[in-house]
């Protein structure tokens, strides 16, 4: 059962800013927080269970399966969006076209500049669809844009996609724990844990198709995706893990310990429950804040941005109201921990001479 936001609010975040950026980084719950406390005292006590509980890691996985709508077996958990992406950009034939948006997050574009013989393409974000060519092998693009929350027209890049035989990458890091997503239809989808996922720096999440499988090379195969009679820590493995299990890396364990309880957290919460309060504080800025005179990058995102007051950011900050100031627009970003009394405080900070 769904558990009321604000019982979850009060019971779980404890911070004293008005925090407005969790685009940037989320607050982490206190019973995340716990969680990471308990295993460094363990290793600073030199216990067993300080090495860090794969079980967690694993529950983990299996939350963040469950809020896009795969089966497990269908995810790889990493450190970081740019290390799943680079795993895709590897496996693409030299001379491939890419095509990402104009101005897209540089984590989902610079893997495959980086490669240097790849053909990356760049069209405006609302002409995606429209520039998928039959010469283009894969699509990568963000579900909301990090800068200024639009929202990608998903539904009819899959299908250009599909008319061309090209794949898809697609970044639900400003999407999955506000926005409801399901990753289903993509061959691969990336999400970092940090932000509307409630946990730390550490944890990341890679989905990919079944049919997509057989084209990624497991470069990151260490012991964790070896599987093998007994111990597979020494020697080469005998086996790799089914599924996208066998693009894991190593866990950065204090980072999963504090993903379980979080995603648990949204589970019990409820994303649709947390969109509905997102978007109505998002809202309630965008009005308040065409009512002072500007006029916000238009949509119904958790996120919000505003031309021209990117420079309003440091002050902010210094009143203990925390935004971003991204591609010079003044960014707001909405989650389950915020109030109306937010939104007001940082409108009445914008009014002020």
């Amino acid at each position: 059962m769904d558990l009321p936001l604000a019982e979850a609010t009060r019971a779980e975040f404890a911070h004293s800013t008005t925090y407005l950026n969790t685009a940037k980084c989320g607050v982490v719950p206190r019973s995340a927080v716990a969680a990471v406390r308990e295993l460094a005292e363990a290793a600073g006590a030199g216990l067993p269970t300080g090495f860090g509980d794969f079980d967690r890691v694993n529950g983990a996985r299996a939350a963040f399966a469950r809020l896009v709508g795969v089966d497990t077996d269908r995810v790889s958990i990493g450190s970081a969006v740019s290390t799943h992406v680079g795993l895709v950009a590897a496996s693409l034939p030299p001379g491939a076209e890419v095509l990402c948006p104009e101005g897209e997050f540089s984590s989902v574009i610079n893997p495959f500049v980086a490669r240097g013989d790849l053909k990356v393409r760049f069209a405006p974000l609302e002409s995606v669809a429209e520039a998928v060519g039959p010469g283009t092998a894969l699509v990568s693009l963000s579900v909301v844009q990090s800068a200024d929350g639009r929202k990608a027209d998903l539904t009819a890049v899959r299908a250009a996609a599909t008319a061309h035989g090209a794949r898809m990458l697609v970044d639900a890091t400003q999407a999955a724990g506000w926005l409801p997503f399901d990753a289903s239809p993509y061959e691969y989808t990336v999400a970092a844990g940090f932000k509307w996922l409630l946990g730390v720096r550490g944890a990341s999440y890679l989905t990919v198709s079944p049919e997509a499988q057989h084209a990624l090379t497991p470069l990151h195969a260490g012991w964790v995706p070896a599987v093998a009679e007994g111990d597979a820590t020494y020697g080469p493995m005998t086996e790799l893990a089914h599924g996208a299990w066998r693009f894991d890396e190593s866990p950065a364990f204090l980072a999963y310990h504090a993903s379980q309880p979080a995603l648990a957290l949204l589970e019990r919460i409820g994303i649709e429950a947390v969109h509905a309060h997102d978007t109505a504080l998002a809202a309630r800025y965008r009005a308040g804040i065409a009512s002072l005179g500007h006029e916000p990058v238009p949509g119904d995102s958790a996120i919000v941005s505003v031309p021209g007051l990117a420079d309003r950011q440091p002050a902010l900050e210094a009143a203990g109201i925390a935004t971003s100031a991204r591609a010079g627009l003044l960014r707001a970003s909405f989650h389950l921990y915020n109030t109306e009394a937010d939104v007001d405080r940082l409108l009445d900070a914008l009014s002020a001479s």
